[in-house]
Parts: structure tokens; sequence; C-alpha cells
């Protein structure tokens, strides 16, 4: 028997497409957001509070490890419940699809990477390298004060393939796995590891579970992106098909993370540069292992060849949804 109408609108895999869709219009909408706190920002601001309570230096390793998981499965416990109370919402309340749909927009970061990816290419192009810097300190953790001008480049382009990954590839999976409360505990996840995951003195208890939870979620997502970004490549005019695949496979295990690797590797095979290196942070230089071996020299036209590359790349992810959607709705 078909799926009737109703059914088939609200299917994950049609809303996941059509949000995928809608996000390359929209973006992150700041205007309504101006108006009303972003559902990170919320999660986040729990994650600061539990921090600066339960967060204390003087007390032991195991204390601090054990009050890092209760705050690890409280946060993502709570976002998957509001995720579950939004999806029942969505499913017995009249037009509650555009709720899911909407939730779907907000939380998948796909048109706002690229906006950051451009606004670096646009500001170090258009204004120098200070313009540059400030740009892509928004959207890296390193130091930016000291970064040359292929620095600067290297930045935006190693956050446009880590990012897509950890911000569209994985949000999207697991919602097809979980539905709404996967979505949320993920994303409240990615937060965690974004605001207590770090290995400094202060977060290296504290932090670990969700560092380590982090890992695991996003173990598969990352492989897929970087997948992407190689089936990308085979029809991007100024990238590498056989060099991101070789690279992909071969560099990245170079990386620090077990999963942000993958698709910078992917990334830096495409563009054939070199990515990664020794990087600057606020507790001093990590001296990571380059990636790729191509030109470490990256200009304000390799961002660009890899925005070409990312929003291929975003293009081929969500013809996949529907050409699945098609493929199982046309044989239900």
């Amino acid at each position: 028997m078909p799926l009737s109408p109703d059914l088939a609108v609200s299917h994950p895999l049609i809303l996941l497409f059509a949000a995928l869709l809608l996000d390359a219009v929209v973006g992150d909408m700041r205007w309504f957001f101006q108006h009303v706190p972003h559902p990170i920002v919320l999660i986040g601001r729990l994650i600061g509070k539990l921090d600066g309570k339960l967060n204390k230096p003087k007390r032991g390793r195991a204390t601090l490890l054990v009050r890092g998981l209760v705050v690890t499965v409280m946060v993502a416990g709570l976002a998957a419940a509001v995720g579950a109370a939004a999806a029942w919402v969505a499913r017995h309340v009249p037009y509650g699809t555009a709720l899911e749909l909407f939730l779907l927009i907000v939380l998948i970061a796909q048109r706002s990477l690229y906006d950051h990816g451009r606004a670096v290419s646009v500001a170090l192009r258009r204004d120098g390298l200070e313009a540059g810097r400030a740009a892509v300190g928004h959207i890296v953790g390193r130091e930016t004060a000291a970064l040359d001008r292929h620095g600067v480049a290297r930045g935006a382009i190693e956050s446009l393939a880590e990012n897509f990954a950890d911000g569209v590839i994985a949000p999207a999976f697991w919602y097809l796995v979980l539905g709404l409360p996967g979505l949320f505990a993920y994303k409240a996840i990615n937060t965690l590891d974004s605001m207590i995951g770090y290995r400094s003195e202060r977060y290296r208890d504290f932090g670990m579970v969700a560092a380590r939870l982090d890992d695991v979620v996003n173990l598969i997502p990352a492989r897929l992106a970087a997948l992407l970004i190689v089936f990308a490549a085979a029809v991007t005019p100024t990238a590498y098909l056989l060099r991101a695949f070789r690279v992909m496979w071969r560099d990245a295990g170079k990386h620090d993370s077990p999963n942000a690797g993958w698709p910078e590797a992917a990334m830096a095979g495409a563009l054939d540069l070199s990515l990664g290196g020794p990087r600057r942070y606020l507790g001093g230089v990590e001296k990571s292992e380059w990636i790729g071996d191509g030109d470490p020299r990256a200009e304000v036209r390799d961002i660009d060849r890899s925005l070409l590359v990312y929003g291929l790349a975003c293009l081929v992810h969500a013809l996949f949804y529907a050409a699945l959607a098609v493929l199982i709705l046309s044989n239900s």
C-alpha cells in the first residue's frame, strides 16, 4: 500500500532533503535568533553553569572525571528528552511537521559554514591580512595574531573540511538513525566537546568523557564526510579525485583527532595542498604533522576552491537523500 501524501511529506528523508535545500537559502537565520536564543546557545549556557559549579581544580582527578561524566550524561540526556518532546509535537499536533523541519534547518550548519569560509576569503582578498586573521578567528580555536597569509588560508580550509563532518554530516546521520532525540543529543555532545573537551590542565579529567563520546559519535560521519569530499573532487574542475582518495587513506591518521583527519586529508588531496602542521594555541605551539604532500602556501584562491568542493559535497549529500527517499517511497 502506498504511503499517504501526509506520511510521505513527513518521512525523515523528505524532511532532511527539504531542510538541506532550505538551509542553503535561509542560512543561520540571524534575524530570528536576535530575538530568540538559539538552541545551541541554551545548551552552551547550561554547560557553562555546570562547568563553573562542578569543575573545581582542587578536587581529585577521579572526582573530576566522575563529575564530567555526570555533566555529559545530564546534558546529552536532557537534550535527547527535548528532542523527544519535539518529535511528539511533530507527530501529534497539526502542522507539527513544520516544527521538525525548522529544527533541522536550525541544527544543521550547512550554509553558515560556507558563509564563514567565504568571509575569510573576502576579508583576506579585500582588506588584507589583519582582516583575514580576524575573520578566521571566528572559526578556529588557535591563536591567529601571528598567522601569515598562508596560515589564515589553511585555517579556513581546515575548518571548512572538519566542520563539514560535525556540522552537516553528523547531525543528518544521527537524525536519520535516532530522529530528533538523536539530533539533539548529538548537538549537545558536540557542544560539550567544544567547551570542555580539551587536554588542558583544567579540562583534562573533567572533559575526558565528553571528548571521548564526541569521538565515538563522529566515527562514521567523519568518514562519510571524507568520502563525499572525494566524490565532490570528481566533479570539481580545479580538484583532484585520485589524489583526494590517496591522501585521505594515507594521512587521515596523522591528525591528533581520530576523526577530523579524514575530511581534512580528503580536502588536502583534493586541492593538492598540505594542511595541518604546527599550530599555536593559548597554551603554546602544538606540533601536529602535515597532512598531504602539496604546497602548504595556501592562498585566497585555494579557499575559494575549497568552498566549491564543499558546496558540491553538500549537493551530493542532499541528492543522495533525495534518491534514497524516492527509492524507498516508490517501493512502499
